[in-house]
């Protein structure tokens, strides 16, 4: 017979979870200081990841946010590209990622729902962004023409992003997963 004693409470399991969801994040995010090509990135991966597995839109905007922008901040310091024009944009699509997450994924478990969700970010963050390339930058003649001719030049990219998003979506899910059955209450515990 168990006791209350003997079963875990929220408060005692709720602050590894909520480090190893942040650690997983933050881990995904500094990958893109290592060498990789051009959008292959945990970028997409890591806003969903933020947003099926925080219990909260606060803290998973948070983490998601916060690790992209100490992610721009050393690419920046480093390689001299962290900031650019259309930064804002990115990070909206980035928020917009973590909120597909809440809505695609924080009730549905296994590797189907992932995919099509790992999908749709790939494709958001396309859409998003390279209107922002359009809107914000002088690159294309603000026209329905220019805006068509963005997206057409950023095509080869969205392979990129496509693959970046289903691996590292597979890598955090996957980790998380091999987490969880280590931790069964972390499944059901608020971060």
């Amino acid at each position: 017979m168990t006791t209350s004693a003997d079963r875990p409470t929220m408060h005692s399991t709720w602050k590894p979870r909520a480090a190893a969801l942040t650690a997983l994040v933050l881990g995904a995010a500094l990958t893109r200081l290592l060498p990789h090509p051009p959008n292959v990135t945990a970028v997409g991966a890591l806003a969903l990841f933020a947003g099926a597995r925080f219990a909260s839109a606060g803290p998973a905007l948070l983490v998601a946010l916060g690790a992209m922008a100490l992610s721009d901040l050393l690419l920046e310091l480093t390689l001299g590209i962290g900031w650019h024009a259309t930064l804002p944009v990115v990070y909206l699509a980035v928020a917009a990622i973590v909120g597909l997450g809440r809505l695609a994924l924080t009730r549905r478990r296994g590797a189907l729902p992932v995919v099509g969700a790992s999908l749709a970010a790939s494709t958001l963050f396309f859409l998003v962004t390279n209107l922002g390339v359009w809107a914000l930058t002088d690159f294309y003649p603000h026209t329905p023409a220019g805006l068509m001719a963005a997206y057409v030049a950023a095509l080869p990219f969205f392979g990129n992003t496509l693959l970046g998003d289903l691996f590292f979506s597979g890598v955090l899910f996957g980790a998380w997963s091999l987490l969880a059955r280590r931790r069964p209450t972390w499944v059901l515990q608020p971060a």
